[in-house]
């Protein structure tokens, strides 16, 4: 009687989502970051500071020059790989059980949305299964988160301050003692996709 043949075992990612702070000088930040992406990768979740009172293009901008499909987040919407997404202004973004909430609360360190928040939500919800990354910003938003989902066991990356338009956040980052790696921006997007690949024997 012929032997049924074993179903392959699907390996699950150890990396669910990649969490993203930025602030001024972050566009050209973000657009490095997501174009040096391999094709394939998790959800990425972007926080960047934006002025409340117009609606944001920001999505658009970054698809077209990333060539990557990003899109604004929406309440109650799944996440979903190979794609990123970022938050709209005036609202603080969570992730809780793989799904966005939206919450007009007050203003943490200045600004909504906060990446403090959103960096927290990401922390207790992926834990080790999670890359928190901050870019160039002129505050000290994501400090706080940074510490937080390395304490939840994910890995941590900043921009070289050197490479930043803006320092002074990703030095903050730094400064916690919490961040795994810090590389140029120029190549960012390559370390995260080399951490997909290889694991945590970089970290």
């Amino acid at each position: 009687m012929p032997q049924r043949r074993a179903r392959p075992t699907r390996v699950k990612p150890w990396c669910e989502v990649i969490a993203v702070g930025a602030s001024a000088g972050g566009l050209q930040a973000l657009a490095e970051l997501l174009s040096g992406l391999a094709p394939e990768f998790p959800p990425v979740v972007i926080v960047q500071h934006l002025d409340p009172r117009h609606k944001s293009q920001m999505a658009q901008v970054l698809s077209r020059n990333s060539r990557k499909p990003v899109k604004e987040a929406e309440a109650g919407e799944k996440l979903l790989s190979g794609r990123a997404y970022i938050g709209p202004p005036d609202e603080h973004l969570l992730v809780i059980r793989g799904r966005f909430k939206l919450a007009h609360s007050r203003l943490i360190r200045f600004s909504r949305p906060s990446i403090d928040i959103m960096f927290g939500s990401v922390a207790a919800t992926y834990g080790e299964n999670a890359i928190g990354v901050i870019l160039s910003g002129s505050n000290r938003d994501g400090s706080d988160g940074i510490a937080a989902i390395r304490a939840a066991g994910g890995v941590t990356l900043a921009q070289d301050p050197a490479t930043a338009e803006y320092r002074i956040m990703p030095q903050a980052a730094i400064d916690t003692g919490c961040v795994d790696i810090v590389v140029p921006i120029s190549d960012i997007g390559k370390a995260i996709s080399t951490l997909l690949v290889e694991g945590r024997k970089n970290k």
